[in-house]
């Protein structure tokens, strides 16, 4: 087998002989002819000098060929000048062995946090490394000192333009953690983020390969102002370390509401909440939440109602990220082997519903908002092996998702490309997204359990309701042969979202989280349905069972506004007032 020059980086022990492999073999040092740099690496050879003087000048192919221990250096000398093998009174230095090296004094640390001095400042104290050049060889170490003083921190990374993104100036490095540790604490300058759990948007959507040993960080230097400028909240830090913190910077005298925005700002201020007044603090927070939540306070108002962050605000810093470091944990535990390691049959099935989420929103189209989502139900589904991942489970994320989005950014959140905030910022909301739709589905989750007995339950209900509501309409559905489970069993299994903008679905939800994260979402629900089935009596008993069919799977409600979902809440309120307590008189 034929090895050439280039292949020969490999030292072999047993190549240790007094004759060196490039006298015995009559070639020329690699480096050794003329060349137009002031400066070449070459190969320092053993010079014994018993060695035999070469005499041929050609260059036979070199044939299973080894070196003799050698030292890489770096020499000096003009271009001119030639190596001249042959005289054995030329005076070189003695290669050195690696355990002679001189002591490095000058450690390369590419750590964010450690704040790198000046090349003046190191000069000027006496640390900066001194460039010897009285000798013209030099060991490889003193190469990497003299190249790494020649490094400057003023790179000018302040003078980069804002694109957004963490992509022009973030480094991936790789990390000793064996998992992704989350930031428990938001520092001021965001200079060491937390590792992103969504760092993937920046790799193909089929990408294989989650890499829970990249971490991003930042040059030395990098403060907060990488952050994008455009649309997104000056005090973000705050808001992540403790959303309640939303609340100093509301003036409501500046809101459309003053009077609403007053009432919820002067309930979410309390500092401590214990167990004895924490009853009456849910009670009145239902209470003004019923009518809809100011768009500033959604973000607290549900996690507070969710049951997510603690009412006691002396416990929310460490709760928060103590729950945020759970689940970054868990992905990172999921996502080792990459896509390849997760449940094939489950990821699938997520993978291929995730695009056709809210499909008219184009936040739900970005690569980085699929994948965030993506992540969040496959460890819902891993965590709930009763029921597993059920399709209509990815619609009820997305409200959760967008009003969290929302409360970080200035612009309109269902056309934000999420790739463009701090990746701590996207992992955050990703993390309370995930903790929010647990504790959702915890109170509904027999709708997505076996033969998902839950919805059957509501659809039943639904018709003894319109049958007392509106016997015209339920007669003349039975008549056409058309059954409830045919339109009934989506508006329970994704909670009327695909029949209503998102917009309205934020408000409704308000008012079911006002009613309790169980009944509102249950109970409630089907009050809704039947209040909004009887809203199109009169179409629907003008056409036949193909009409009818057609016009319950396109309904008109794309215009819908705020009041157009309250008066459907009022007229659910009034039908529950009249049955709900009173169950005889559904039979």
């Amino acid at each position: 087998m034929e090895t050439y020059p280039h292949q020969l980086l490999f030292l072999d022990r047993d190549s240790f002989r007094n004759e060196s492999f490039w006298r015995r073999r009559g070639l020329k040092f690699p480096g050794s002819g003329s060349t137009s740099s002031s400066s070449s690496v070459s190969i320092v050879p053993n010079n014994d000098p018993s060695s035999p003087n070469i005499s041929s000048t050609t260059e036979p192919k070199v044939v299973g060929a080894r070196y003799n221990y050698t030292s890489l250096v770096t020499t000096q000398r003009n271009p001119s000048q030639q190596l001249n093998l042959n005289d054995t009174t030329t005076k070189t230095a003695a290669p050195m062995l690696p355990s002679q090296y001189p002591t490095s004094s000058h450690s390369l640390s590419f750590s964010p946090k450690k704040k790198k001095k000046s090349r003046e400042a190191l000069a000027a104290s006496g640390q900066l490394h001194q460039r010897s050049t009285s000798s013209p060889h030099k060991s490889f170490d003193a190469f990497l000192k003299d190249t790494n003083d020649e490094w400057s921190d003023e790179l000018g990374y302040d003078k980069i333009p804002k694109d957004g993104g963490a992509s022009s100036t973030a480094t991936l490095h790789s990390s000793s953690s064996s998992s992704i540790t989350p930031q428990h604490k938001v520092s001021s300058s965001l200079s060491s983020p937390s590792p992103p759990l969504s760092s993937s948007h920046n790799l193909p959507s089929n990408s294989t390969s989650f890499s829970n040993n990249a971490v991003l960080s930042r040059p030395t230097g990098h403060k907060s102002s990488s952050l994008p400028a455009g649309g997104i909240k000056a005090d973000i830090e705050q808001r992540i370390e403790d959303p309640t913190n939303i609340i100093m910077n509301i003036d409501p005298d500046t809101t459309h509401d003053p009077v609403k925005t007053k009432k919820f700002k002067d309930i979410l201020s309390q500092p401590n909440v214990d167990l004895g007044w924490m009853a009456y603090f849910l009670a009145a927070l239902k209470r003004i939440s019923w009518s809809g939540i100011p768009g500033e306070f959604r973000l607290i108002a549900w996690q507070l109602l969710l049951g997510y962050l603690p009412c006691n605000s002396a416990r929310r810093v460490t709760a928060l990220a103590q729950k945020r470091k759970e689940y970054s944990d868990s992905v990172a535990a999921s996502y080792s082997r990459g896509t390849a390691g997760l449940d094939q049959a489950l990821w699938h099935q997520i993978h291929i519903d995730i695009p056709r989420t809210n499909p008219g929103v184009p936040l739900y189209q970005y690569e980085a908002t699929q994948l965030c989502l993506e992540r969040i139900l496959y460890q819902w589904a891993i965590r709930h092996p009763a029921s597993g991942y059920v399709q209509g489970i990815n619609d009820l994320v997305t409200p959760i998702f967008e009003v969290f989005l929302s409360a970080y950014i200035d612009d309109n959140p269902e056309e934000y490309d999420v790739s463009q905030l701090d990746p701590t910022v996207l992992s955050v909301i990703e993390a309370d997204s995930f903790w929010c739709l647990s504790k959702l589905l915890d109170g509904i989750q027999d709708n997505y359990t076996f033969a998902q007995p839950g919805i059957q339950r509501q659809v039943a209900t639904l018709k003894d309701l319109v049958s007392r509501i509106d016997a015209r309409l339920a007669n003349h559905l039975q008549q056409e042969g058309i059954q409830f489970i045919q339109f009934a069993f989506r508006w329970m299994n994704c909670l009327l979202m695909r029949e209503m903008p998102l917009r309205s679905t934020v408000r409704m939800w308000d008012t079911y989280l006002a009613e309790g994260s169980s009944e509102g979402f249950s109970e409630f629900h089907v009050y809704v349905c039947a209040a909004f089935l009887v809203k199109w009596s009169d179409q629907l008993q003008a056409q036949d069972f193909q009409g009818i069919m057609i016009f319950l799977q396109q309904l008109p409600t794309q215009d819908w506004n705020e009041k157009d979902v309250e008066l459907l809440l009022s007229e659910a309120y009034m039908w529950k007032t009249l049955f709900h307590n009173a169950p005889s008189h559904l039979k």
